[in-house]
């Protein structure tokens, strides 16, 4: 059941003879602020008043008239210029509550239409260990995953993995020259990895070389625009000038460019010292002066089905592939399809050709491109060399989700910086005739240190996911050891059990810290915050949800003989009621993740319906009860929310536990 949605629709019939857009206004129903007033409120009545031409309470009361909501409510009131407040009644609300609590689908209808979507996230280089980068795309497609299919979409999950580009290049590149036969024969993955990482050293070393001079000297003007903008804003206060928005803006800007041009230089000297200062790393840079030129021959080889490149990269893909399988496990997930790029490699020559027959593609610089109107950046679609790109990949990609798969949608879980990729994308496909299909970039910010900047290591190195992940659980053992031994009953969790919790709790605490966040911010990564008992954390849903199972063990309650007895509830006290009231809003949560493919708005239900039934927990004995109807009522209500949080957790990718 969708509470809200029921409500809008009975306003929405009412504002039909007072609008020919009622659907503008109904989205101004929503739960009551301060429930003092009643459990929801409209503020339509108040934007209304320019096109009906009458005073807002006017509206409001023909508003009222026009509401059919008695079978659901007490009659609506009017206060202030024309809120309208609405009080659910005490029959209904014990009724649809006793119904839901009682439902073990937990009252979530599945949609009526249903609509196939494709979720497509996570999607590392499989050649290279993933790091804390790949986090965000990982937990919120899979929540997005769950939710939707929770709802009852036929959904997919597509992890389109980069097993064919440059990156491949560089590693065959790295592999011919530069490999440890006895690392490789111990570790496979690990020892690609580090030649990937010194080939990219080296090109970088070989690029930042001739490039640094330009830098200071960019860094030079920067301080020079930052100095000339200052000196301007001193003269316009000197002159009397208390305010100049103008040129506080230009001094803003002037110290932003400064502040960046610092920090290139000062990485590209870190960067070309790392290499001078090592003899050995000077050496190899010595011997290799083209080695990003090099590197990308041997990609543009592999591509052009060269024998010794493609035998290596069938030799070293099974490797990378069960190394990635290995840290997916440890988030309880698994891919419906893992469609790399290779897999649309020979589709490319096919996309090429239809771009051409509409007249789409355009030569620039040797390049085919295609150029959307609005955009400078062409989107190139075969490089001067040849090669073909991510953006041929990924319309093939469209092609075969939207011809194969028969999606309805399809949306890409990647960061904020590719937006202008997506944009050019969706606009081709467009041009494509893809035009009945949602294309959606779930767009999402970046993971800070509490310094503000993106989170590194001391030694400035990226932060590898499954090191993260193994540093949140020693954390979470220490926290689960804390509270085992604070028990006032003595300790209750043997050694195999505090371990098991701790990575529930350890790995819980860094997929809702990421997902509690609205995505398109950055935010600030600390282990203190994320694993914290109290407050918006998983730790504190998954402490509620033990403490729920506690009062059972407590009392010696079986579960199941609650479920099956069919009691009905009692919402006499108002922490039952708001707390009946919050858990009948659950499938509405889903619903509105749909909306916009946010899992935060999931998140901030479960914090509330965590408070809910603490404040519940304070204010009405459970097992003290000496009423035995009420104690049941109160037993059922217990069971519900614990069943509510474990789903809502479980369907954010987050685990819990009977005891912690």
């Amino acid at each position: 059941m969708n509470l809200l949605q029921l409500l809008r629709q009975r306003l929405n019939d009412a504002l039909v003879p007072l609008t020919p857009e009622p659907e503008t206004y109904v989205d101004m129903l929503r739960p009551a602020g301060d429930t003092k007033f009643g459990d929801f409120q409209a503020n339509c009545a108040m934007p209304m008043q320019k096109s009906v031409g009458k005073p807002a309470r006017e509206i409001a009361q023909l508003i009222v008239d026009g509401l059919k909501v008695d079978d659901i409510c007490e009659p609506p009131s009017i206060a202030g210029p024309g809120f309208i407040n609405l009080k659910l009644k005490e029959s209904w609300l014990t009724e649809a509550a006793t119904r839901s609590a009682n439902d073990m689908a937990l009252g979530i209808d599945p949609v009526s239409k249903p609509r196939k979507f494709i979720v497509d996230f996570s999607s590392p280089n499989v050649a290279k260990p993933m790091h804390v980068g790949h986090l965000r795309s990982t937990v919120i497609g899979h929540a997005l995953y769950r939710v939707l299919k929770r709802l009852g979409h036929h959904v997919l999950s597509d992890n389109h993995i980069g097993d064919w580009g440059t990156q491949f290049g560089m590693i065959i590149y790295g592999y011919k020259n530069f490999r440890d036969e006895a690392r490789f024969a111990e570790k496979p993955v690990a020892e690609l990895a580090r030649l990937y990482r010194l080939v990219n050293q080296l090109s970088d070393y070989h690029t930042l070389k001739p490039a640094l001079p330009g830098l200071i000297e960019a860094q030079k003007c920067a301080a020079a625009s930052l100095a000339q903008a200052q000196s301007q804003l001193a003269s316009a206060v000197a002159s009397g000038v208390k305010k100049s928005p103008e040129l506080q803006q230009l001094v803003k800007k002037a110290e932003s460019d400064l502040k960046a041009a610092n920090e290139e230089v000062e990485s590209a000297r870190k960067k070309l010292a790392a290499v001078e200062g090592d003899s050995d790393l000077f050496d190899l840079a010595s011997r290799h002066p083209k080695i990003a030129e090099d590197a990308r021959l041997e990609t543009a080889k592999l591509h052009a089905g060269d024998a010794e490149n493609l035998a290596l990269w069938n030799q070293f893909l099974p490797d990378c592939l069960q190394a990635l399988e290995g840290l997916y496990e440890r988030f309880g997930l698994k891919f419906d399809m893992a469609l790399g790029e290779s897999w649309y490699n020979p589709m490319l020559p096919g996309v090429l050709e239809r771009l051409e027959q509409a007249g789409l593609l355009t030569k620039s610089q040797g390049a085919q491109c295609v150029f959307i109107g609005g955009n400078e950046a062409p989107f190139i679609v075969r490089k001067s060399d040849g090669a073909f790109t991510y953006a041929t990949t990924d319309l093939a990609t469209i092609q075969h989700r939207v011809e194969s798969l028969k999606a309805d949608a399809i949306l890409y879980v990647v960061d904020s910086r590719q937006s202008e990729h997506f944009d050019l994308l969706f606009a081709t496909a467009k041009k494509l005739g893809y035009r009945d299909v949602e294309l959606q970039h779930v767009k999402f910010g970046t993971i800070l240190g509490e310094d503000k900047r993106p989170f590194k290591t001391r030694s400035g190195d990226t932060v590898g996911l499954e090191s993260l992940i193994d540093e949140a659980i020693v954390r979470a053992r220490e926290i689960v050891n804390a509270g085992d031994d604070g028990k006032p009953t003595g300790a209750e969790l043997d050694e195999e059990t505090r371990q098991a919790v701790a990575e529930i709790v350890g790995l819980g605490g860094i997929i809702y810290a990421d997902l509690h966040h609205s995505r398109e911010s950055d935010y600030s990564f600390s282990f203190e915050k994320m694993l914290a008992t109290k407050g918006d954390t998983a730790t504190y849903m998954q402490y509620a949800y033990a403490r729920v199972n506690g009062i059972f063990r407590k009392g010696g309650v079986n579960v199941a003989d609650i479920r099956s007895a069919g009691h009905a509830l009692n919402l006499a006290q108002p922490a039952e009621r708001m707390l009946a009231l919050q858990l009948l809003r659950f499938g509405e949560a889903l619903q509105d993740v749909a909306v916009d493919y946010r899992p935060n708005v999931l998140t901030q239900y479960l914090f509330e319906t965590a408070n809910r039934f603490s404040a519940f927990f304070e204010a009405c004995p459970v097992l003290k009860e000496s009423d035995e109807s009420i104690r049941h009522s109160r037993l059922l209500l217990c069971d519900w929310t614990a069943r509510v949080m474990k789903e809502g957790l479980d369907l954010l990718g987050i685990r819990v536990a009977e005891k912690m």
